[in-house]
Order: C-alpha cells, then sequence, then structure tokens
C-alpha cells in the first residue's frame, strides 16, 4: 500500500497544477473529499483561527497542529499538506515533527525560513532567519525522514525582505540542502511565478488565498508560469 506521501507525489507529477484545498477541520476535510478533490491542506492560520482563535503570530505548537492533523487524516485518505511554520525550534525538534508528522499519516509539511516568532506571510514587517540556518532546518527535516516519500517543502518568504534574486538564490540552496519542492511565499505577478519555475527543478507550490499579496490567479495562468 502506498504512503501518503507517495500518492501527494504522484499527484503533483500528474497535475500541473495540482489543486491542494484547505481544510480545517474533520468536516471539512470530508466535503473536500466528497465534493472531488484530490489533495486537501491544513494551515498554521486556519489551526490558530479555528482551534484556538488566535491570529496567525506563531502562537500554535506542534501538538496543536498535530491534533488536527490527525483528526484530518483519520476520516479521510486524501494527502494531507500540512503547514508546520518554522518547525517548533531547533534541529531536534524538527526531527520530531517529521517523525510526528509521518506517524500521523501526513503526505508532506512545509517549513519557513521567518524567525520563530514568525507572522502571517502576506502580513508586512516579516523578519527571516539565514540561508545558512534555513538549510540547517531543511536537513534536519530530510535527516529524520522514515518515509523516503515523505514530502519536505521548504517555504521563503525573502521576497517581501530581499527581493526576487535573493529568494531564487535562498530557494536554491533548500532544494541542494534536500527540499522536494519550493513553496515562495507571497508572490504578486504570475512573471515571478515563472522565473521561480525556470530556476528550480523541483515543483513549485502557489498560495491562493482570498486575501493578501497574491492575485486570484487561475490554474491555467499558473500552468503556464510552470507552477
Amino acid at each position: 500500500m502506498d504512503s501518503s506521501g507517495k500518492k501527494f507525489r504522484k499527484l503533483v507529477n500528474e497535475n500541473k497544477p495540482l489543486q491542494i484545498v484547505g481544510a480545517v477541520n474533520a468536516y471539512s476535510a470530508l466535503m473536500a473529499e466528497k465534493v472531488g478533490h484530490q489533495s486537501i491542506y491544513l494551515s498554521g492560520g486556519g489551526v490558530a483561527a479555528s482551534s484556538l482563535g488566535v491570529p496567525d503570530l506563531g502562537i500554535t505548537s506542534l501538538a496543536d497542529v498535530l491534533e488536527d492533523a490527525k483528526r484530518i487524516t483519520q476520516v479521510t485518505s486524501l494527502p494531507l499538506l500540512v503547514d508546520a511554520d518554522t518547525g517548533w525550534g531547533g534541529a531536534l525538534n524538527i526531527a520530531r515533527c517529521v517523525r510526528e508528522m509521518i506517524n500521523s499519516g501526513v503526505a508532506a509539511i512545509h517549513i519557513e525560513d521567518q524567525v520563530s516568532q514568525k507572522r502571517c506571510g502576506h502580513r508586512p514587517n516579516k523578519a527571516i532567519v539565514s540561508t545558512n540556518e534555513m538549510v540547517d532546518r531543511i536537513k534536519a527535516a530530510v535527516d529524520a525522514k522514515t518515509d523516503p516519500n515523505f514530502v519536505i517543502m521548504a517555504r521563503t518568504d525573502s521576497l517581501a525582505i530581499e527581493g526576487m534574486h535573493s529568494a531564487i538564490d535562498k530557494a536554491t540552496a533548500f532544494v541542494e540542502a534536500g527540499a522536494d519542492m519550493i513553496f515562495p511565499e507571497a508572490l504578486n505577478t504570475i512573471e515571478q511565478y515563472r522565473k521561480f519555475s525556470d530556476s528550480i527543478n523541483v515543483p513549485i507550490l502557489a498560495n491562493i488565498t482570498e486575501f493578501g499579496q497574491t492575485p486570484l490567479f487561475t490554474k491555467e495562468e499558473l500552468s503556464d508560469a510552470g507552477v
């Protein structure tokens, strides 16, 4: 039987792009499956708002997110991508996060390069760690995998802080460190996605939300840009 990570990789390879719908609890995950979605996403902001009633400011813990993730994977077989924020600590914390996610039936996580007191990626005044520190986060996550098909996605919030050239350089370093996919946060033109896909040889995630910096691009526009 294929692991959820292997199912997720297959879907990403077969769909250009794969539409991953947000689900903040088990019931919304079931509704997503019923209407035909192939994969689902649990965001940190969703856990913060829906389960704790707090803003997306790095307040949630690994335990908070795991609880919601487990509830979702227990009721649906759709591959689940989970927002792991900054990994909730250093290398050992990140390793524990990866193992717990795999044991909970999660298919993939994304880890970002913001500082530990992070904030929503579409808000101003973000701060990021150095490239070297983020590379260490990715390496810790990759080394901890007990399922080789579990997906480690690296998110970078560097566009708003250091610009496009730096964002691509960082993403390249994260792929070299073992990241399976890249999540460039808060891009605001389709051309920026095209530049990322031309520069990075792994799948690119576009975060299309009802608010924030990224316009509501169509699947066709994103596909044409290589997403």
